[in-house]
């Protein structure tokens, strides 16, 4: 089962999820998207927050706004975090993530610390909080099919862009192709390689002797 939140009607259309247990915790981890940014509580047990940005957005594009209701929940959802004040919670881009066979379940580390960053949360604002159970849905997705049809998605745009790229690339060549075809037409044409009628009438060669010239 996975846990769906709505951040602040004013940052936008911007959705929060996290998983049941370290369970789910793990096929978020397995099946995100690109576009997920991952949020837990630094050296403590918590839940794996994620923030799901819109296309072409990346870590430096979340609103102020909602990314304290993000460090909010993850806070409110760490059982030893929520009790305490100026708790460190760590954030980085689902990508980032790194998985090995050795790790538990739900546990997780990072490809590159340098892409992760912190945010510090002085206390719990339960405002905030209680804001965003108040939009909690229960959902359980087959985050597997959700993945694959994100990808089947983006293979289908990229095949259509290459046969525009192809497309367009054999235009220019016919396009080459007929101006080349005009240069040497044109050069074919030349005036002083042309014999007009009026030249033939001067040579006063019959029609029979030009022709046996000609051959």
């Amino acid at each position: 089962m996975v846990f769906y939140f709505k951040v602040r009607p004013e940052a936008g259309d911007f959705t929060i999820f996290m998983g049941l247990d370290k369970y789910e915790n793990e096929e978020l981890i397995k099946y995100g998207f690109p576009e997920d940014i991952w949020f837990h509580v630094d050296k403590m047990s918590s839940a794996h927050v994620y923030l799901r940005l819109r296309k072409g957005q990346t870590i430096d594009d979340i609103p102020e706004g909602v990314l304290e209701d993000c460090a909010q929940l993850v806070k409110a959802n760490s059982i030893q975090g929520n009790k305490v004040n100026n708790v460190d919670i760590v954030y980085t881009p689902w990508q980032n993530l790194k998985k090995t066979a050795s790790m538990d379940v739900g546990q997780v580390g990072f490809y590159n610390q340098k892409m992760v960053r912190t945010v510090r949360v002085e206390k719990r604002i339960n405002e905030i909080v209680n804001r965003l159970n108040r939009t909690k849905v229960e959902r359980t997705p087959d985050l597997k099919a959700e993945r694959e049809a994100v990808n089947a998605a983006e293979r289908a745009v990229k095949k259509q862009h290459l046969r525009e790229k192809k497309r367009k690339e054999e235009l220019e060549r016919l396009e080459k192709e007929k101006q080349a075809d005009l240069r040497s037409y044109k050069n074919l044409m030349v005036a002083e390689k042309m014999t007009s009628n009026k030249d033939i009438a001067s040579t006063k060669k019959s029609l029979q002797e030009l022709e046996e010239d000609f051959m």
